[in-house]
């Protein structure tokens, strides 16, 4: 069963900022580095170093998720805030990318995890019987 970890951030985060969210939303849900498939991001924030770095020192594979998979996902999301989806158009950025990537049959491990200027999202993907 993989999980996916969402982030979503503000401009100019750092590497060890994006780290710290993934690893307190993996302590807060008791979930291992080892679990964690892969990292997603909106495609717009593509030329995020901070972001690019933290999945490399994870180990992970980072996917830009285009807009519309975003929004496709949105509906799905547990956490809404306003400005958000008046500046990205989606309820929660960590939520949406996370649950994009999971797969339609993907559910949240719970809520956003927010750390300073970054959220981080789980989702794990349901099993398919």
């Amino acid at each position: 069963m993989k999980v996916v970890a969402g982030i979503g951030s503000r401009r100019g985060v750092t590497a060890r900022e994006v780290r710290a969210a993934v690893e307190g939303a993996m302590s807060r849900y008791d979930v291992k580095l080892c679990d964690i498939s892969l990292m997603a991001t909106p495609a717009l924030k593509g030329s995020e170093a901070g972001i690019m770095t933290a999945a490399l020192d994870l180990g992970l594979l980072l996917v830009m998720v285009p807009q519309a998979q975003m929004e496709a996902a949105a509906n799905r999301t547990m956490s809404h805030s306003d400005r958000v989806v008046t500046l990205m158009g989606v309820p929660s950025v960590a939520e949406a990318a996370a649950l994009a990537v999971a797969g339609r049959r993907s559910s949240l491990v719970g809520p956003r995890f927010v750390l300073g200027p970054v959220t981080c999202a789980l989702a794990r993907e349901e099993d398919k019987t």
